[in-house]
């Protein structure tokens, strides 16, 4: 089956713009039932090769490009996925593994033999990409999220902020680990949709003087290297 790409745009914001939406949301659209007090912490470790071809894709605006990563939720172990996310033609989508701890924890630790008997085809696909070109965990990079959802459309809206850098550090499981500030990172709102955005919502995220553009949380936490 072909994989189903959705549309997604992103708005960097201020402090006074995440006020303005975060209550025009919250009116509108429901919480994410897996949010706790309507947001959640995310950790991803992303991975990239030797020549930083992951990074440099999206630097340079290339058309197709991939990136992998592993995600918690909450400094949550029990629950770790594996994601690929592809873009096509500003089209975006997430192919995703399940792992266990112990399977993440092998996956840093460079212990990768096993993958190649794994029966997903995403573990397979990583591992041959960590055998034969090179790739490996390259920097953790934390933030807080507050997501939204809203049903027509399988709209979701998500508020991030408070990014942080692990800089070299790749110790994902370590809830301990220290990340600082990613620079200058900003406030962003990313929306998703399928074939359409309701206009209830292109209204609810407007805010004048904003223009969609394009942002990687990966980019601003490789700033210092």
């Amino acid at each position: 089956m072909d994989p189903k790409y959705r549309h997604e745009w992103k708005h960097v914001l201020n402090t006074g713009d995440l006020l303005i939406l975060r209550q025009r949301l919250r009116a509108v659209m429901e919480s994410d039932p897996h949010a706790i007090d309507g947001k959640y912490y995310i950790r991803s470790l992303y991975f990239d090769n030797p020549d930083d071809k992951a990074l440099r894709e999206k630097i340079d605006g290339v058309n197709m490009r991939e990136k992998f990563r592993i995600r918690l939720y909450n400094c949550d172990s029990s629950v770790i996925h594996l994601e690929k996310k592809s873009k096509r033609n500003g089209l975006g989508t997430k192919y995703s593994a399940v792992l266990t701890a112990e399977q993440a924890q092998k996956i840093v630790d460079g212990d990768i033999d096993w993958m190649l008997g794994s029966d997903h085809p995403l573990i397979q696909e990583l591992y041959c990409k960590m055998r034969y070109q090179g790739m490996r965990p390259k920097t953790i990079v934390d933030y807080t999220r507050e997501p939204f959802i809203f049903r027509p459309g399988n709209v979701r809206v998500t508020l991030d902020y408070d990014i942080r850098t692990g800089l070299g550090c790749t110790d994902f499981l370590n809830p301990d680990a220290v990340t600082i500030p990613a620079g200058d990172a900003p406030i962003l709102i990313e929306v998703k949709w399928d074939e359409f955005l309701p206009s209830i919502i292109r209204d609810l995220v407007s805010i004048p003087d904003r223009r969609v553009g394009s942002f990687s949380k990966y980019a601003q936490c490789r700033i210092y290297g």
